[in-house]
């Protein structure tokens, strides 16, 4: 028998089992609640700086396109590590449509631009589109757009005179290069839309300055000074009134003999006043035109 009031010792072991497990149930208690408070505010953490970026970037759009063109830049360069090539959307940047998608006068106008100049009529849907969307906000004529790219490049996109005009309209880059800081840099002018655009502007202030189109096509050539523009308006009216023609139904016979300026347009420095010439250069090219 043992004295009273004594534990045996199975009593102590159970005793100890006890204390042993409620310290262990308190362990992991305060564990798990250590690791929710800690889950909690990381999230909560997490949920602000989401919505400090969110502010920031909405704030900031500079920010935003800068970590859009690193990300995309990201994705193309894993694209290219796994597949060997990143020109999936190269269709997207074509300037170039399917004539058959165009309304009717449209498409009559791009496939006889196509046949006369010689140029595909895929990219030349995409200009002919253009020009009556813009020449429709512009308030011009989109056969007169196409007529003075006809006559000015030949619908080549990369010509160039030898006074710098430029492009599709033969805008005198230097000289308009604010009209394509919007474009990002007077390089935009090889962008056959790009330089569409800034040329109808161009041409648009040039018929507000002199009051009419013939004498705002003298302005454009850069003879606004001059007796002569060298035959200039007459040529782009003529061409003007040949896709006239062609939107109405009245196509004009086709002559084979026709064909387009391999370089250098016909009228070189465009869309220029003779003031903002070199001295020598406004009679220069009028006399090319005459030549022409």
């Amino acid at each position: 028998m043992t004295a009273l009031g004594q534990s045996t010792p199975a009593s102590v072991m159970r005793t100890l089992q006890k204390n042993v497990g409620n310290s262990l149930a308190n362990i992991a208690d305060d564990i798990a609640q250590g690791f929710f408070e800690i889950t909690h505010n990381s999230f909560a953490l997490v949920g602000l700086a989401v919505v400090f970026a969110v502010i920031t970037l909405t704030a900031r759009p500079d920010l935003r396109q800068a970590g859009e063109s690193r990300l995309m830049s990201w994705l193309l360069e894993r694209q290219e590590a796994e597949i060997g090539f990143t020109e999936p959307d190269a269709i997207d940047r074509a300037t170039a449509a399917n004539p058959k998608d165009l309304p009717r006068q449209q498409a009559a106008l791009a496939f006889w631009l196509s046949r006369k100049y010689g140029v595909a009529p895929e990219p030349l849907s995409v200009l002919v589109s253009e020009a009556f969307e813009i020449g429709q906000k512009a308030k011009l004529d989109p056969t007169l757009i196409l007529a003075i790219m006809a006559i000015e490049s030949g619908f080549n996109p990369f010509a160039q005179s030898p006074v710098g005009a430029q492009g599709l309209m033969q805008v005198m880059t230097n000289i308009h290069h604010a009209k394509y800081e919007n474009f990002g840099g007077k390089l935009a002018a090889f962008d056959p839309v790009t330089n569409l655009r800034v040329g109808v502007k161009v041409l648009q202030e040039c018929i507000a300055r002199a009051g009419s189109v013939e004498a705002g096509l003298k302005f454009y050539v850069g003879a606004a000074n001059l007796e002569s523009d060298g035959g200039y308006a007459a040529k782009v009216m003529a061409e003007h009134a040949r896709l006239l023609a062609v939107v109405s139904g009245r196509a004009p016979a086709y002559m084979s003999t026709v064909r387009p300026p391999l370089a250098i347009p016909a009228s070189l420095p465009a869309n220029t006043d003779a003031d903002d010439l070199p001295s020598g250069k406004a009679s220069d090219k009028v006399a090319s035109l005459a030549s022409s």
